[in-house]
């Protein structure tokens, strides 16, 4: 199984009305104002993912900065899963800074079948990852409803980009070591945040992080990938495109080129994504019901 754990799709009506959504938020006029940007839809993202290689995708909207933008768009993200659920799982757009009202709407997004939160986007959202007393409700929320935070992270060096950012590693750790129980997934390679995974401390408050890949080609080198899996381990890696982005074959082309140990490679294509999203049977399940490993962790 290939699972690409980072996508992101917009409905039609996104599409059809760019600039009247560019106008609502800075950050989305930065990255999708020009025409040339594409918006992908579910239709768009299966096509891909059938003519290369990939069985299931995990699908975010955008860090709208109105909750009510992240409940248009979660509606969306609702639709599609509902339309292909064999083929796409979905993440909730939540805003954090809304309080309750973001509770309740994750809770809404939960009890229709999406696994998770994300992409957070601080930038775009008016918050740091070290504004913990903001950022607990949706947490505490997401540790309580089994699921787990995909999170926009990037590099405190290095080129700059259209939604760079400032949601830097040293940010990130200031909020695993806050909630410890919490399963986060770094995007981006966790901005370089797995090479200070040779700290034993990091090590220790990053337990329960992993990393996604998204748009790689466009930060690191291709070593990048032995390099990471020698110091966290193939298990917290996890395979991503950032569809539309990047398209699933050509990193599956760079991935494969590195001559990573085939269980290694299992892992990080696949293995690791169904493990978190409860798409394996549980042991000894008569019903192969699925199992999945976020709750009861501990940091």
């Amino acid at each position: 199984m290939i699972v690409d754990f980072h996508t992101h799709i917009f409905s039609p009506a996104v599409a059809r009305e760019r600039e009247r959504y560019a106008n609502q938020s800075a950050w989305f006029a930065e990255l999708y104002q020009s025409p040339r940007a594409r918006l992908a839809s579910a239709e768009d993202l299966i096509e891909a993912m059938e003519g290369e290689g990939v069985d299931r995708a995990v699908i975010c909207g955008f860090g709208w900065s109105d909750l009510s933008l992240c409940s248009e768009q979660n509606d969306y993200i609702l639709e599609s899963v509902s339309r292909y659920p064999d083929r796409l799982l979905g993440l909730a757009s939540v805003q954090p800074r809304a309080g309750r009202a973001a509770v309740a709407e994750l809770e809404r997004c939960i009890r229709g079948g999406l696994r998770g939160v994300g992409e957070l986007m601080p930038d775009s959202q008016g918050y740091s990852l070290g504004d913990l007393a903001v950022l607990a409700p949706v947490v505490e929320a997401t540790i309580s409803l089994n699921a787990f935070v995909l999170l926009h992270v990037s590099e405190p060096v290095g080129h700059l980009y259209p939604g760079k950012g400032t949601a830097f590693p040293q940010a990130v750790y200031r909020f695993v070591q806050g909630f410890p129980q919490l399963t986060v997934v770094c995007a981006h390679w966790g901005g370089g945040l797995p090479f200070y995974e040779l700290m034993p401390e990091v090590a220790e408050a990053a337990s329960n992080v992993y990393y996604d890949t998204a748009a790689s080609p466009y930060l690191y080198r291709p070593q990048v990938f032995p390099a990471v899996t020698s110091i966290v381990g193939a298990h917290k890696v996890l395979f991503a495109t950032d569809f539309p982005l990047i398209r699933p074959a050509s990193l599956l082309k760079q991935i494969r080129a590195q001559e990573l140990p085939e269980e290694d490679l299992k892992l990080i294509l696949g293995g690791n994504a169904a493990r978190l999203l409860g798409l394996l049977p549980s042991p000894g399940s008569a019903d192969g019901s699925a199992s999945s490993e976020l709750g009861g962790k501990s940091g």
